[in-house]
């Protein structure tokens, strides 16, 4: 433990001083030494030194993997052999150092901060490396500029006169930069021509191929999708289509892989209660382990969702067709059959491989409409439909009240298009009890899922969310008390804590922000097959089941419970050999990359929109600080943008990272979270999703919220000495 968590390598003087060790026992030290390096346990660093197994060495080659907006580095070990693959590392950018841009190999000297968190400062960039960028081909006046996606500067590059291949202004181009120790803009071989700007899907193409987001199927995969065919009724599944179960999606959806349906319950004691069934499209019928579907649908790890188009993991003939529960038609399905009591307690459940025949295709308004009881927005069977799911929902919301799950509300965006594909509006997504009935019913059968096949010791791929770190909660901490709210030390983190906090935030202005706050505290979820539960759900075990058309992750835990179940006699296997840890990882990682995807499009659909607006003045709400400026969410449109210092009131501002506030010098100015302000749009770059703002003032409805309070103190005036200067 001291060697792991000691920040690099250590000698046997330095262990013998640590535990107190006399002479006579460090020969005793030294044996013990060799025997942990000869086991494994620990690793040699030079010829007297150890340090931690897996870490990383102390000068070593990284991969420059992505530069942020606010000057933040990110990089990763060149050679992985006997690494740790968690491991992060932060490279910090120096003024004074050498230059690199992302995809560059650099020569760093590393420090060890955590057991999974390094810091490097970069020695030198090596030479002869070709980056690749992406860029939007622009006019110069010397030729053709390849004006980078990333909107760094140090990125831009003359097209080479060379190329084989033509591009013309307003081309979306992948190149290759060559190297060069000359000054000056750096030279720009075109590799490939994407498309162009007047293309309708110009933003969804430009985050496919900035995040290499595969959208070719292979021909053995396609070849495997046209021939498959619609499962019949058999022995070996139950019939299932004499029940009323129907579909509810978003309006623009074209993939159904989820029904539910419930009716009232009273069993032999007269207790009451809810039977639920949740039926899932059976995926697995149609891509079997190691066959060219599953290969891609691995590779994938998930669909891709963007506003104009989705990125699927299966064929469309699969995912919009004969895996999807059209209504009407027969479709193969993993279904759960559930009882719950009137408190939303599970008391019993049962899998079913069977044949289902979705009864409508409904939408969340729709529902919401059934629901009401509106018989001019649905017809009568649908209302009839309706009243039971709602029963059954509101029991099964009791019992997440009750269990305390995390009540974390956020708005989403809802991007409208017009029949020409331009951006009609943007508004926030409205939440509506339909929306809230299907998660209800999804997460209870994922924790059915993942209860199976513990019951039935079968390997379960979970998903898993542990608690939030300490480094996260103690700034969460920190920034609440701007707001006046305490979160205890020393107590035992539980979902309950923030929903206290949450419920008195609640209506007020600043509810958003509170929001955002103790989500951004939130560890990140991911799959794994350990489990260490569910801290957001308040759950001891989850797994997720009811996607497998567009998430890798559901079909395996579909494979697994056919295969727990024995649906298929005599073919039961165990997926525990497919090297599972390493695919959970593989999937934890495409699912980030997809997010990270859908949010860059999504900025530039906001900036496209915004486009036409710049220097009209907005009230707007600050929602993060930096020491570069405070970022800040426009309301009209629900829309970030960064105010950065140089389009503040001329001041020197210094930035407090504990209480996240700008405090000017000598104007008084303070900037802290949840502040109203108004501010002037001066950039718009549809291209790298960019929005910057400009201070106009506080609003008339400002509230101090303490940050004045900045004193003194906390931010020194300027000396005597230099009070007198001009």
């Amino acid at each position: 433990e001291f060697i792991d968590n000691s920040k690099g390598s250590v000698g046997r003087r330095d262990i013998a001083r640590a535990f107190g060790i006399k002479c006579s026992k460090r020969i005793a030290l030294k044996q013990y030494l060799r025997q942990l390096v000869a086991e494994g346990s620990i690793a040699l660093s030079g010829r007297k030194r150890v340090s931690a197994k897996n870490g990383l060495p102390p000068i070593t080659v990284l991969e420059v993997l992505k530069i942020t907006d606010d000057g933040a580095a990110f990089g990763r070990p060149l050679k992985t052999n006997g690494i740790n693959p968690n491991i992060k590392v932060s490279i910090h950018l120096s003024g004074k150092g050498p230059s690199f841009s992302e995809g560059d190999k650099v020569l760093a000297k590393t420090s060890k901060i955590s057991s999974n968190f390094y810091k490097a400062s970069v020695i030198r960039r090596l030479d002869n490396t070709k980056t690749k960028i992406l860029g939007i081909v622009g006019e110069g006046n010397d030729g053709l500029r390849v004006n980078p996606i990333s909107g760094r500067r140090s990125e831009e590059a003359i097209v080479d006169e060379n190329s084989s291949l033509e591009v013309k202004a307003g081309d979306l181009v992948e190149v290759e930069i060559q190297p060069t120790r000359k000054f000056g803009l750096k030279r720009a071989k075109i590799i490939d021509v994407l498309s162009d700007e007047a293309d309708q899907n110009l933003v969804s193409l430009i985050s496919i191929n900035e995040f290499d987001i595969p959208t070719e199927f292979t021909s053995e995969a396609l070849s495997l999708a046209d021939q498959a065919q619609p499962i019949k009724i058999s022995d070996t599944r139950e019939d299932l289509r004499d029940i009323n179960l129907v579909t509810v999606d978003g309006e623009d959806a074209r993939d159904f892989d989820d029904a539910i349906w419930a009716e009232k319950f009273e069993n032999a004691e007269h207790s009451k209660g809810w039977r639920l069934i949740v039926a899932i499209a059976d995926v697995a019928h149609y891509v079997r382990d190691g066959d060219a579907l599953d290969t891609e649908a691995r590779k994938r790890g998930n669909s891709v969702y963007f506003a104009d188009r989705v990125v699927p993991m299966l064929p469309e003939n699969l995912s919009n067709g004969l895996c999807s529960l059209k209504p009407h038609e027969d479709r193969g399905c993993l279904a759960v059959e559930i009882i719950i009591d009137e408190l939303g307690r599970k008391k019993s459940h049962r899998f079913i491989r069977g044949i289902m025949r979705s009864k409508a295709r409904l939408t969340y308004e729709q529902l919401e409409e059934g629901f009401g009881g509106n018989k001019e927005a649905c017809s009568s069977e649908i209302i009839e439909l309706a009243k039971p799911l709602y029963g059954a929902y509101k029991c099964l919301s009791d019992a997440r009240e009750t269990r305390g799950a995390l009540n974390i509300e956020t708005i989403e965006k809802k991007i409208k298009f017009n029949k020409n594909g331009k951006i009609e509006s943007i508004l926030p997504r409205e939440r509506l009890d339909s929306h809230k009935v299907i998660e209800e019913f999804m997460v209870l059968a994922n924790v059915c899922a993942a209860e199976t096949l513990e019951q039935k010791t079968h390997t379960c791929v979970y998903r898993v969310h542990d608690v939030p770190s300490e480094d996260k909660v103690h700034e969460l901490r920190e920034n609440l008390s701007s707001f006046g709210y305490k979160l205890a030390k020393g107590q035992v983190l539980r979902p309950k804590l923030f929903n206290q906090i949450l419920s008195k935030a609640k209506g007020k202005e600043f509810e958003e922000t509170i929001n955002q706050l103790i989500l951004r505290s939130q560890s990140q979820a991911e799959y794994s097959i350990s489990n260490i539960g569910h801290f957001g759900l308040g759950l001891a075990r989850y797994a997720h089941f009811t996607s497998p058309i567009r998430r890798y992750s559901d079909l395996l835990v579909h494979r697994a419970i056919i295969s727990a179940n024995d649906f298929i006699k005599g073919n039961k296997q165990d997926i525990a050999n497919k090297n599972l840890e390493d695919i959970c990882r593989h999937i934890s990682q495409t699912e980030r990359r997809a997010a990270t995807a859908e949010r860059a499009a999504n900025d530039r659909y906001l900036a496209l929109f915004m486009k036409d607006k710049v220097g009209q003045t907005f009230e707007a709400t600050i929602s993060s600080v930096k020491k570069f400026g405070v970022f800040v969410t426009i309301r009209d449109g629900y829309v970030d943008a960064l105010l950065p210092t140089s389009r503040l009131p001329d001041d020197y501002y210094r930035y407090d990272e504990k209480r996240q506030i700008l405090a000017g010098r000598h104007n008084g100015l303070v900037l802290g979270l949840g502040q109203k302000l108004n501010v002037i749009l001066k950039t718009a770059d549809a291209i790298t999703g960019r929005l910057a703002v400009e201070y106009a003032g506080e609003t008339n409805d400002y509230k101090d919220n303490n940050y004045s309070k900045a004193t003194d103190k906390s931010y020194p005036r300027k000396s005597k000495k230099r009070r007198g200067r001009k």
